[in-house]
């Protein structure tokens, strides 16, 4: 179990456009096996998680670092997480969070939700925020090591640079007027 990819997949369901079964279809497109197996009802599951998950990341954006927390455990106790060791071979073995044939949405629950816990724990709540570009609101997980990330994407963060170095020359040319 990688629990840094879970966490990344946690926020990019948060950012997914679930709109129907292809939407989702298209989310999960690198994921072996889920594409295929996926329903109505994981849909579902997952339209309700992303919700819940907008919730931590907008406590966790404002600092809000005991109700990110409260909104993660809350999240945590509803979900089904079974660890068990699984491997295709002897020298892969690594660890899954449900049992098998637990249905698509409730395993992607349980990996996103176990994924950003450990991201809390050992990041800090701080972490997880959502992108200052103007009109986006898009969440991150911020991985840098100065903890220096506040936008969703590079294209976000230089727009809005080039937004800024604009005003500001805006603004010298009307002192200079």
């Amino acid at each position: 179990m990688d629990f840094a990819a879970y966490a990344d997949a946690g926020v990019a369901l948060v950012n997914a456009p679930l709109g129907d079964l292809a939407a989702l279809r298209r989310h999960l497109r690198d994921r072996p096996g889920y594409p295929e197996r996926i329903g109505e009802r994981d849909l579902a599951t997952l339209r309700a998680l992303q919700r819940r998950l907008r919730e931590v990341v907008q406590a966790a954006d404002a600092g809000d670092e005991p109700g990110t927390v409260a909104r993660l455990n809350s999240l945590l106790q509803r979900t089904a997480v079974s660890p068990r060791i699984s491997g295709h071979d002897a020298s892969s073995w690594h660890l899954h969070v449900t049992a098998p044939g637990t249905a698509v949405g409730n395993d992607i629950a349980a990996e996103v939700l176990m994924g950003l816990a450990v991201a809390v724990i050992d990041q800090g709540v701080d972490r997880l925020g959502l992108c200052r570009a103007e009109g986006c609101e898009l969440a991150y997980l911020d991985t840098s090591p100065n903890r220096s990330r506040r936008y969703c994407s590079q294209r976000c963060a230089s727009r809005s640079n080039v937004a800024a170095f604009r005003a500001r020359a805006r603004a010298r040319a009307g002192e200079q007027a």
